[in-house]
């Protein structure tokens, strides 16, 4: 892919790994338009980085994805880059009583059939470009879940699948297709105590680390990689699935 004189835009780009890569990507030279539900959360992010355009969208609703589209087609019809990075993650508790799958719905809602619906609003424009690439965000819990948030690595383990096939379907177009398995990163994914975890790698530091992979083309596979995504990658190959598993879901 390209590093600089993409349009790019980014769903999910108001908030952690999405909006660190925007600026990122801003930085570079690319022009990046964010998308959210929150207009006023918009208007601050693009006021405080000129250039940078956002656009609202709700994943959930059809009629906003088809306007986003039409918006797209109207004033970036150079669009030649996705990345679509939004996701929740809720902890669910299944042998509890009276457990019920609102939660595990609303992941599903947004971490896969938003991805899907996004790229397909996109895609035709996507295939009209001579460079392009889609990169979606799945997880290094793809690999090897924790338990206590089942619905949420399960979506992340459907998104890995099925880029695996999107990229091979696209391989003649071409569009470059891309996935971002973070591991535990500083962000308010799970609430804001996560943003300040010492135990999760440093949002700033993976977002360098990103697109210090990306410049040289190193994402084998597709796959981008940084270093402490590698143990539960290959956990499974390596023999060690079951210990890495146990460390992760102690009794």
């Amino acid at each position: 892919m390209k590093m600089t004189g993409n349009t790019i835009l980014i769903a999910g780009g108001t908030s952690g790994i999405g909006r660190a890569l925007a600026e990122a990507f801003h930085q570079r030279g690319n022009r990046v338009i964010v998308t959210g539900r929150r207009q006023d959360l918009l208007d601050r992010i693009t006021a405080s980085r000129p250039g940078m355009a956002g656009l609202p969208l709700d994943l959930t609703d059809p009629a906003s994805l088809s306007h986003l589209a039409n918006e797209v087609r109207r004033h970036y019809p150079d669009l030649n880059m996705l990345v679509a990075n939004a996701g929740i993650s809720r902890a669910e508790d299944m042998a509890a009583d009276g457990w019920d799958v609102g939660d595990a719905e609303a992941i599903v809602e947004t971490n896969i059939l938003g991805v899907l619906r996004v790229t397909a609003a996109l895609l035709p424009i996507l295939k009209g470009q001579a460079d392009a690439t889609i990169m979606a965000t799945s997880s290094n819990l793809a690999f090897v879940p924790r338990a206590d948030f089942p619905a949420y690595c399960a979506s992340k383990a459907f998104l890995h699948s099925w880029l695996q096939s999107l990229r091979h379907q696209l391989r003649k177009v071409p569009v470059e297709v891309l996935e971002l398995a973070p591991p535990y990163v500083q962000t308010e994914l799970t609430g804001r105590q996560q943003a300040f975890d010492p135990r999760a790698m440093p949002i700033d530091s993976y977002v360098t680390e990103v697109m210090r992979l990306l410049d040289r083309g190193d994402h084998p596979r597709g796959e981008v990689l940084v270093e402490r995504d590698r143990a539960r990658r290959w956990a499974e190959r390596d023999g060690r699935y079951d210990a890495i598993f146990t460390a992760m879901n102690p009794d």
